[in-house]
């Protein structure tokens, strides 16, 4: 497989993982407990990550270990859950799927970066899709649901942006990051949820077994998995994944809560996943067209989309000649060349007269900074610089370039 692909494939297994996540919670969790689940799912899940990694923080990272900690969990759970219990459940999931939208704004804004044409369709697309599958007629809208549901959105996606902005530490892998930021947020969520639900449950056999599943599935290897797709996808590409979190959970809903599936939610899964498959597909557009700039230099010296070599810096390298030039016209052209370096000295590197000795080609070795003017191609001469005088033909003398 691509490993650009497989890249994609172990991106996507986080968000199928999440959306596992309302099966388990309403078969095996304890009720009304949303912000202790949360907890519980975050704070385990990330000590064990960080006992196997024996890795802390250093220096900045004790901050920014802290506000991704907050953004991907401490501050995301709770608005979350506060969505979802004062929303339809297909509301908050649609809010949820508003994510990819603002990841290309905050693209822009954090990381100077403009999302391909067939992410921004995606963005738009994914949300449409998710919509089919999970509003249903007579939806209510909450304001405190719909602001709690908007704000989650927008931290996930400014966590999403920031985790590739700001990367790794050097020598740090991605379970150690991870571990930090479970850690973090789960120590922001513990006290909450003290205040607001009071003790944590005490849990029965399929509790254990639905936290377990929730800890070790469903935050530490999922949330490893998707920052390891950020830190080597764009993150355009990889906040539309997350739109089979709500997917998988109308898909496990069918299968295993025997819930129907009509008409408009099965076109809704086809447009989805195919606007997530959009995504991920390169836009050609944005190739660069052949003869774009005609007169950029590059590092061969030639001048791009045209097959010839253009004239070299002033005082760094010699003339390249047009195809079809008259001997004559090269052979004065050259001496003209000579002429404007001083005599006896030649550029740094290495420089060989040409098969047939009359036209001087050296590599440019001095800085890559140099008067564009200089550079512009002429078909007889090179403009002497502008201080040193213009040296007649009657006493100019031959300069000898020798090769080192």
């Amino acid at each position: 497989m691509n490993p650009r692909w497989t890249d994609v494939a172990l991106t996507a297994a986080a968000p199928i993982t999440w959306g596992t996540t309302y099966l388990v919670t309403a078969e095996f969790l304890p009720p009304d407990r949303p912000l202790w689940a949360g907890a519980i799912r975050a704070l385990p899940a990330g000590l064990l990550l960080l006992a196997l990694t024996h890795r802390r923080p250093h220096g900045r990272w004790w901050g920014r270990a802290a506000v991704l900690g907050a953004l991907n969990i401490g501050v995301f759970f709770p608005l979350l859950f506060l969505a979802a219990y004062r929303l339809p459940g297909g509301t908050a999931a649609v809010l949820g799927a508003a994510q990819p939208l603002l990841v290309a704004v905050l693209t822009v804004a954090l990381l100077r970066d403009r999302p391909t044409r067939p992410a921004l369709a995606a963005a738009v697309a994914a949300p449409l899709g998710v919509a089919l599958v999970v509003l249903r007629p007579g939806a209510g809208l909450d304001p405190l649901g719909v602001a709690a549901g908007l704000a989650g959105a927008v931290t996930m996606a400014a966590g999403l942006v920031l985790t590739r902005r700001w990367g790794r530490p050097p020598g740090v892998g991605v379970l150690a990051v991870t571990s930090w930021q479970l850690v973090a947020g789960g120590l922001m969520i513990a006290p909450v949820a003290a205040a607001v639900e009071g003790a944590p449950p005490v849990p029965d056999g399929p509790a254990l077994l639905g936290y377990a599943w929730l800890g070790l599935a469903g935050t530490a290897l999922a949330y490893v998995l998707w920052f390891r797709g950020a830190a080597r996808l764009p993150v355009s590409r990889v906040s539309v994944l997350g739109a089979l979190s709500p997917l998988t959970a109308a898909a496990l809903g069918w299968a295993v809560l025997g819930q129907a599936l009509d008409p408009v939610q099965l076109t809704g899964f086809a447009v989805a996943v195919g606007a997530m498959v959009l995504a991920q597909m390169p836009d050609r557009s944005s190739r660069p067209q052949p003869g774009g700039d005609a007169d950029a230099p590059t590092a061969t010296g030639t001048r791009a989309g045209s097959g010839g070599p253009t004239a070299a810096p002033a005082g760094h390298a010699s003339v390249g000649w047009r195809r079809g030039q008259p001997a004559r016209s090269r052979r004065q052209s050259s001496g003209h060349a000579s002429a404007a370096m001083p005599s006896g000295s030649t550029p740094a590197g290495s420089c060989a007269a040409a098969a047939s000795g009359s036209v001087n080609r050296c590599a440019a070795a001095g800085p890559a900074a140099y008067d564009r003017s200089s550079s512009q191609r002429t078909s007889s001469a090179v403009q002497p610089r502008p201080e040193r005088a213009a040296i007649s033909r009657t006493s100019r003398r031959p300069t000898r370039v020798s090769s080192s």
